[in-house]
């Protein structure tokens, strides 16, 4: 049985083929219209990471 998270924004890191991942919420996708195969930069910050969008 799955447990429904409280709070919407914590996610679980998962495996992909050898790689990791997260998914992200939608609201905050569809907030910066970011979009599927969108190439995005991801840089660490501190104990936590920065996304942002390629230009």
């Amino acid at each position: 049985m799955r447990r429904k998270l409280k709070n919407n924004n914590i996610r679980k890191i998962y495996s992909h083929g050898n790689s990791l991942g997260v998914t992200l919420p939608r609201e905050v996708l569809d907030e910066l219209r970011w979009r599927k195969g969108q190439k995005l930069v991801v840089k660490k910050r501190g104990k936590g990471i920065l996304i942002v969008d390629w230009e």
